[in-house]
C-alpha cells in the first residue's frame, strides 16, 4: 500500500536552492522529498524548521567569508 509524506513546497532562487541539495546530501537525504524544477522544492514538512535554521547558518558563513575577501581588496 502506498504511503503518504506530508511536505512543504519551497520556492526559492536557484542559487539558494542548490545551498538547499547540498544541505540535503550532507544529511543523508533527511529533508527533500522531490526537486520539483530550478525554483521548486518538496519539503518534509515535519523537517522544514530545521533545514530552514541550517540555511541560515550556511548563509551566515557564505556572508562572513564574502565580507573577509572584500576587505583584504
Amino acid at each position: 500500500m502506498p504511503r503518504a509524506i506530508a511536505g512543504v513546497l519551497v520556492e526559492c532562487d536557484p542559487s539558494i536552492k542548490a545551498i538547499l541539495v547540498k544541505i540535503d546530501t550532507e544529511h543523508h537525504h533527511d529533508f527533500i522529498i522531490e526537486e520539483i524544477d530550478d525554483e521548486h522544492l518538496l519539503i518534509k514538512s515535519n523537517k522544514h524548521e530545521d533545514l530552514k535554521q541550517l540555511l541560515r547558518d550556511a548563509l551566515k558563513d557564505t556572508v562572513r567569508e564574502a565580507e573577509d575577501s572584500s576587505e583584504s581588496d
